[in-house]
């Protein structure tokens, strides 16, 4: 990493002075006879050309490169609560498989918990080569020290090259605490990963607010690592054949300590998720009032969907939080979403586009929802949607008879 540094044995009040001034950023600041580079330094070294000789210098670090060869393979780390595997799960054991087939890698699990042995089972349905268990009772209830040490002690043993982890409550703590330890990068959120020959891995995740798709990369650091939220990848299909092997990890009695103690737990009550819904209908802008919601909700009532919607309609308090999709809310992937006044922003889009079908009503031609749509409708939801209701309405009957 480079850095900009200020001799400061060589200043004087004129020099400070001239530095203080040739700052376009004013990033330079005098403080008691000494000068203090800020955080709004933009390393445009104008202040080593043109400021006083000698005074100010720019060190180009050389970076420290790692020997890939020595980390081989693709770690999917197992979210699941008392055992129970969240199907995030699988979803990046069939992204592993399909990146390991690039640089002919092995797929591994690392499963921590307890009472998981038997569990651990299932995953060899799903194409894994080695599942890794971490058993003990300590490790009962998720605490972030002792499902740290577990995971850094796979690393250690496996020196897997990427890892692979659900951005689930746990998976977000969990993802940037382990990359600390090894002092590597984490990309969160990811919507697309892609394998090099050289074994770098490619992590797109949209960035600027959505405004651009990013490319990032590791190349000096192993292991890789990433979160994907829930259905942004497509899991395997369950195999009737085991395959591959389960391996019980030992780990120091001392690293399971932990200075948190679970004095209860309480479950939440079962909610209607978004992200496992088969049909949705998402609403936007184009929605005038909140009495209107009265149209939404009977043709998701027709067709048996959800209702969904964008930031705005969450702002307005017209439907909760929880059913925002986006960036900033949840991603889905149902059979079919039918989406209504809605533009179709990048932050919108990279929350839905791995719907199977997408059908879009919008008035303006132009809208970027048309560019992912499979169907689309151009005209007003306050025209089209009675409509459809009254379609639907009149279809039924014959639907039964056949």
């Amino acid at each position: 990493m480079s850095k900009l540094i200020c001799h400061q044995e060589k200043l004087n009040e004129s020099i400070i002075q001239a530095l203080v001034e040739v700052c376009p950023f004013n990033a330079l600041e005098a403080k008691n006879g000494t000068l203090e580079i800020t955080a709004a330094c933009k390393m445009c070294k104008i202040c080593v050309k043109k400021g006083p000789k000698g005074v100010m210098e720019f060190i180009e670090e050389v970076s420290t490169t790692v020997d890939k060869s020595l980390w081989k393979g693709i770690g999917v780390y197992v979210d699941h609560v008392e055992g129970d595997i969240h199907p995030v799960t699988f979803e990046l054991i069939g992204k592993a498989k399909e990146l390991a087939a690039v640089v002919n890698f092995p797929v591994y699990c690392v499963f921590i918990g307890n009472n998981i042995k038997d569990k651990a089972q299932e995953l060899l349905h799903y194409g894994v080569d080695e599942v890794f268990v971490y058993d003990y009772e300590e490790l009962n209830h998720f605490r972030i020290e002792p499902y740290t040490a577990a995971f850094e002690d796979f690393i250690q043993k496996m020196k897997p090259s990427s890892l692979l982890v659900g951005a689930t409550t746990i998976g977000r703590s969990l993802a940037p605490r382990v990359a600390a330890r090894f002092q590597t990068g984490l990309t969160a959120d990811c919507t697309t990963l892609e394998m090099k020959e050289n074994t770098d891995l490619v992590q797109i995740r949209p960035a600027f607010g959505g405004n651009i798709m990013a490319q990032i990369i590791c190349p000096n650091t192993r292991p890789q690592m990433a979160t994907v939220r829930y259905k942004v990848m497509d899991a395997p299909e369950k195999q009737c054949e085991p395959r591959g092997k389960i391996t019980l990890c030992e780990l120091d009695p001392a690293k399971l300590v932990s200075a948190i103690k679970v004095l209860k737990v309480t479950r939440k009550e079962i909610e209607e998720n978004i992200s496992d819904a088969e049909v949705i209908i998402a609403v936007g802008r184009a929605l005038k009032s909140a009495k209107d919601m009265a149209m939404i909700q009977e043709l998701a009532q027709l067709l048996g969907a959800q209702i969904a919607g964008t930031r705005p309609l969450v702002e307005a308090g017209w439907i909760n939080a929880k059913q925002q999709i986006g960036l900033s809310g949840r991603t889905v992937k149902p059979k079919l979403i039918i989406t209504l006044g809605i533009s179709g922003a990048v932050q919108f889009a990279a929350g839905m586009n791995s719907s199977e079908q997408i059908f879009a009503i919008n008035k303006d031609p132009h809208a970027s929802i048309f560019n992912i749509a499979h169907y689309g409708i151009i005209g007003d939801i306050y025209e089209v949607v009675p409509q459809l209701i009254e379609d639907i309405k009149s279809s039924k009957p014959l639907a039964c008879a056949r």
